[in-house]
């Protein structure tokens, strides 16, 4: 119960946001390109956290409720890409939450229940669900699922994101999550990859440990966590280190800047 609460404190402090500060939250991750925010609402706390960290895993921003009131909170007010629902939920199961979001966001919802008959799905999808899964499930046919949603796009966001990024012979496939440099594959995880995206799409501005830590871990920074530091070096290693001239740069006392440089 503490930990649920824990959880929820910390989220709603950074999601509880009037109207006005929701736009403008959403039109800034859209222009810097932030990892996918997605909120899974599931009472089963050990399938809840399996969830969390294959999706974290993946390169998403993940939230937790395990009821359907905090779990209708953070939907309505939080922003987010994507909302992984369960139907058998306390307080409101996934059928109400799904009605209440459907008044007022229309972010996709990927709904999961134990029930597998055919008029709970009809219920789920023409209650307005985007996809619906019955457990058991993979956790590969979650992960597909929720990227096929996720390209059809529809949420609270407007406009489409760019499909690519590039500097010098750097270049960022988004779509695919994959960056290759001179026609070579980097191999990235998806931290790396979640970073690079952040420094290419602000190149030549210099961007703080505390601004990399809180994009792309969701962290509030901690002075004695060298993340960033450690972070910078291994993506280094494999955008800068194989090639003749450097892309990452390192301003003493502010922090990183990416940008082509004449050596």
């Amino acid at each position: 119960m503490n930990a649920r609460l824990h959880s929820r404190d910390r989220v709603l402090t950074r999601c509880g946001l009037e109207d006005d500060q929701v736009v403008i939250e959403e039109a800034r991750r859209l222009v810097e390109n932030l990892p996918m925010k997605i909120l899974v609402i599931e009472d089963e706390v050990r399938l809840a956290e399996y969830l969390r960290k294959g999706l974290s895993e993946s390169g998403y921003v993940v939230d937790l409720a395990h009821d359907g009131i905090d779990g209708l909170h953070l939907a309505v007010e939080g922003t987010y890409d994507l909302i992984v629902l369960d139907v058998m939920l306390p307080g409101r199961d996934g059928f109400e939450v799904l009605a209440e979001l459907r008044r007022q966001r229309r972010t996709p919802v990927l709904m999961l229940t134990a029930r597998d008959a055919v008029e709970d799905k009809v219920k789920g999808l023409t209650g307005g669900a985007d996809d619906y899964l019955v457990k058991p499930f993979s956790f590969s046919e979650l992960s597909a699922r929720v990227q096929a949603l996720l390209r059809r796009g529809g949420g609270d966001r407007e406009g489409q994101l760019p499909t690519s990024l590039r500097l010098a012979d750097l270049e960022v496939d988004l779509a695919r999550r994959k960056a290759t440099r001179a026609g070579k594959r980097l191999e990235l995880t998806p931290k790396e990859f979640n970073l690079l995206v952040l420094l290419l799409r602000r190149r030549g501005e210099v961007l703080s440990r505390t601004v990399m830590a809180e994009q792309v871990w969701d962290i509030n920074f901690d002075s004695d966590t060298n993340v960033v530091e450690v972070a910078v070096r291994r993506l280094r290693a494999k955008l800068d280190e194989p090639f003749e001239f450097k892309l990452i740069h390192t301003v003493r006392g502010m922090g990183y800047v990416m940008e082509e440089r004449q050596e």
